[in-house]
């Protein structure tokens, strides 16, 4: 019953993120969706010393194991809109393969740049703790 409480408390307050990313779109009239502007605030949250990442941890792990399940709505919308994929449906699918091929892209490049920088840097650390020994 304790985590279930918790588990409730958890997704309010996720969602209340949300309501206030929510609310400052829509007061300044941002471009950025609501949505990501709540993730933001839960990002800067996170990093403050005094909010602790365990207080949103049951409740947002719950979600990302039930994360199919939110897009249900979506595909079901989509379906309504049948006649604009026939029209607009073969684009769509090529925009969604090009996008989906450049973020493969660009991960693999900055992943192999930042391993080839880190393994640059491994052996002079390892060099300098060598010489630090030696002059102990």
């Amino acid at each position: 019953m304790m985590k279930f409480v918790q588990l409730i408390i958890q997704i309010s307050f996720l969602y209340l993120l949300l309501f206030i990313g929510n609310l400052i779109q829509q007061k300044f009239d941002l471009i950025i969706p609501g949505s990501i502007i709540g993730m933001l605030i839960l990002f800067c949250l996170l990093y403050l010393p005094f909010f602790k990442e365990k207080w949103v941890r049951y409740g947002s792990n719950f979600l990302n194991k039930h994360l199919t399940l939110l897009f249900i709505p979506a595909t079901v919308g989509i379906i309504q809109y049948s006649s604009l994929l026939n029209i607009h449906g073969f684009i769509s699918i090529i925009i969604v393969l090009i996008s989906t091929m450049l973020v493969f892209i660009f991960s693999v490049i900055i992943s192999s740049y930042l391993s080839s920088r880190s393994s640059k840097n491994q052996p002079k650390e390892n060099n300098m703790r060598s010489e630090l020994n030696e002059r102990i």
